[in-house]
């Protein structure tokens, strides 16, 4: 898979202050692109650097093969973590003026608008200024003016911050459908249960330094512990749990369960996973029994801790 954008060794210094030093990302086409990292971390200053609002003090960047110019502004939709909508403007007319700003015909601008009012259920805040509306109302419109333009790149700040479950769902089901249809995203957030959703690949930066980075299916690979979470029903529980420790490495699990049984994680030191299986069952009633993938969370953490 080619890329769609390519950030190369780009560094960025306020001052005293390097806010990135020498990061490089590779976004492929076609792709949800996770931008992660602790507050202060960068990630803001990458984003600016991408979206032309601060030049990099060294480095490079790339737009589908080409130096990102300015001709580049209508090919990139951004929703900001800060938003900019003009409180006192309707919005229509707001709309209006910023589809138009990114190069649509007023006329094409409408029609589009009217596509994703009616898809999104806003067709009757037409008229409405933005000071009338909620946040998480105000957030439709903001995204609803980010991907009117069907840039090539969209990067999304937080875009969920300010919705209602039901509306976070809503806009994660059109994040995922624009991508279906080619679009390329990056998306930077704290809620880590959306990366596992919607990301296929990562970088973290941290203390303005790329710390990790790649395929998101590889990077949980790499962290696994081979350690299986285990629920067995069996009449004596200490004697199951004092065998099971003379042969592997094993501690107290925690999860829900409508069954009274021994919850265990049990790490593997090269014995395959069905040797277990096979010997749990022979010794009670298997009723759990599951992988520990690391989360996105366990491992930003971790390499944050470690960095």
């Amino acid at each position: 898979m080619s890329n769609l954008l390519e950030v190369n060794k780009v560094s960025k210094n306020f001052g005293d202050f390097k806010a990135l030093n020498n990061v490089s990302i590779a976004v492929p086409k076609g792709s949800i692109f996770g931008l992660l990292g602790p507050n202060g971390a960068g990630k803001t200053t990458l984003i600016r650097v991408i979206n032309q609002i601060t030049m990099p003090d060294n480095g490079t960047v790339h737009l589908d093969g080409e130096a990102l110019n300015e001709n580049h502004i209508k090919d990139i939709g951004y929703l900001p973590e800060e938003r900019g909508l003009y409180k006192s403007m309707k919005v229509g007319e707001q709309a209006l003026y910023l589809a138009q700003l990114k190069g649509l015909s007023k006329a094409e601008a409408k029609t589009r608008l009217k596509y994703w009012f009616e898809r999104l259920e806003i067709g009757d805040w037409w008229n409405k200024k933005i000071q009338e509306l909620s946040k998480g109302m105000a957030q439709k419109i903001q995204f609803v003016v980010t991907v009117l333009h069907q840039p090539k790149l969209l990067i999304f700040d937080e875009p969920f911050s300010g919705f209602d479950p039901i509306n976070a769902n809503l806009i994660k089901d059109e994040i995922l459908r624009l991508r279906e249809d080619g679009a390329t995203v990056i998306f930077s957030t704290h809620r880590m249960e959306s990366v596992e959703e919607l990301c296929d690949d990562i970088a973290l930066i941290h203390q303005s330094n790329k710390i990790l980075d790649g395929r998101l299916i590889d990077i949980k690979r790499q962290y696994k512990i081979n350690t299986f979470e285990v629920g067995i029903r069996t009449n004596n529980k200490a004697v199951l749990q004092k065998e099971l420790s003379e042969k592997f490495e094993v501690s107290k699990a925690n999860f829900k369960s409508l069954e009274d049984e021994l919850k265990l994680n049990i790490k593997l030191n090269g014995d395959a996973p069905n040797d277990l299986l096979n010997f749990l069952t022979s010794k009670g009633d298997v009723s759990h029994f599951v992988e520990l993938i690391p989360s996105v969370n366990d491992i930003f953490i971790q390499t944050v801790k470690n960095n």
